[in-house]
């Protein structure tokens, strides 16, 4: 415990640890989240002397929407999809454009665009909302099946796929329950999403010179001399690896879930995803999402780590380590255009490479002729790597130190 402790301070005590550890806070909990919920996202618009036209009044818009949304709560039906066009043309006749930012006009011109492709007027400039009957609204759910299955088969995905993933999607609990949804969309979409990528950087530039950073000190040749040994000491630095990465994940989600509950507050946390993307088969609800995402951002960066640390140990260089690190993780996603889709999908087992957004998604491995939801695999496999590797680092310097 002694030699973890010390081990753990010096990685704590590097100011490159604490600068990337600063900038990350500041990139995903100022920028990503309070500000985007307070001005970037949220703020009312139409103030031309602010950046992006909004004003920095999101809070108060939050609550708006929130409570405008409550007019149409409850269970989704045909009757409450047709209220909430109605209303919005009506706003929109009045021509109340401040209303107008109330209402959850993006989320339901995309329901439009998807269930009723033949109402969309394409010489015409306005979005669907403005100019659709609502009285020709129906049929919400069963155009929500037929949407699903034409997109399966336009995407390749037929036979014992598909009937894979219908049978996932028959779980999701109809009818759909409304609120406020835009929130939740950016907060699920981009927010959370983004969170392991960002990591990523900065725990590489942190954890790249945890093996690497004792040939660069020229202390290596003291470590076996020391009463504790080499293994011990390697077994101390991926102690030590893992516990920073535990803890510079919480910092992150304390500071990103107490702005989330400071501005949503919990409204909506039990509506379906699928009124985010009414294709999604995840029988999941807003919270359990969260979760999910949260959730593959930390074993992502748990497996992370542990690569990072074993590319440590194989280099003498804490550059080339650094370099080597965030290849991994960046590398992937410059070359996946050029690669087949196969390939592709395979690529996003990597630790931090793949998307939690999978769960809105229709991707699926084949192992041993049997489909599997890419979600489940992509928050096994990451973690499995990174551990994988952690005896391959203790063994890798171990060797470099005998050389």
């Amino acid at each position: 415990m002694e030699l973890f402790l010390l081990e753990h301070k010096k990685l704590w005590r590097k100011m490159s640890t604490r600068i990337s550890v600063l900038l990350c806070f500041v990139y995903v909990v100022i920028f990503g989240s309070i500000l985007s919920f307070q001005w970037f996202s949220f703020g009312s618009s139409d103030d031309v002397t602010s950046s992006f036209g909004n004003n920095f009044d999101g809070y108060g818009m939050i609550r708006d929407r929130q409570e405008y949304s409550l007019k149409f709560g409850g269970e989704l039906t045909d009757e409450s999809l047709q209220e909430l066009v109605r209303d919005y043309q009506e706003i929109r006749a009045a021509g109340v454009d401040s209303e107008l930012e109330k209402t959850d006009c993006h989320v339901i011109n995309g329901w439009l665009g998807i269930l009723y492709p033949e109402l969309l007027e394409t010489e015409r400039y306005e979005i669907m909302m403005e100019y659709v009957d609502p009285k020709k609204l129906t049929g919400f759910y069963e155009r929500r099946q037929n949407a699903l299955e034409n997109f399966l088969e336009n995407n390749g995905q037929a036979g014992a796929e598909k009937d894979c993933l219908l049978q996932i999607n028959g779980k999701v609990n109809k009818p759909f329950r409304y609120e406020w949804t835009e929130g939740w969309s950016n907060l699920l979409g981009s927010m959370v999403t983004d969170t392991g990528t960002v990591m990523a950087l900065f725990l590489a530039i942190s954890l790249s010179s945890i093996f690497a950073g004792e040939w660069h000190d020229n202390t290596s040749s003291l470590v076996l001399t020391t009463k504790n040994g080499w293994k011990r000491i390697a077994l101390a630095k991926i102690g030590v690896g893992v516990s920073f990465t535990v803890e510079f994940f919480a910092i992150i989600l304390t500071g990103s879930v107490v702005s989330q509950l400071f501005f949503m507050g919990t409204a909506g946390w039990d509506m379906p995803i699928q009124t985010i993307k009414l294709i999604a088969i995840a029988p999941m609800n807003m919270l359990q999402a969260e979760i999910y995402e949260y959730v593959f951002a930390f074993l992502g960066a748990i497996g992370f780590a542990g690569v990072v640390m074993f590319l440590s140990a194989k280099t003498r260089g804490n550059v080339l380590a650094l370099l080597s690190s965030l290849a991994v993780v960046y590398g992937p996603t410059m070359i996946a255009g050029y690669l087949p889709y196969g390939v592709q999908k395979a690529l996003d087992l990597i630790p931090l490479v793949g998307s939690s957004a999978d769960i809105f998604r229709t991707n699926t491995f084949c192992i041993f002729g049997k489909y599997v939801w890419s979600p489940y695999l992509l928050l096994i496999v990451p973690i499995l790597i990174g551990v994988l590797c952690m005896p391959f680092a203790v063994r890798g310097w171990s060797r470099r130190l005998r050389t």
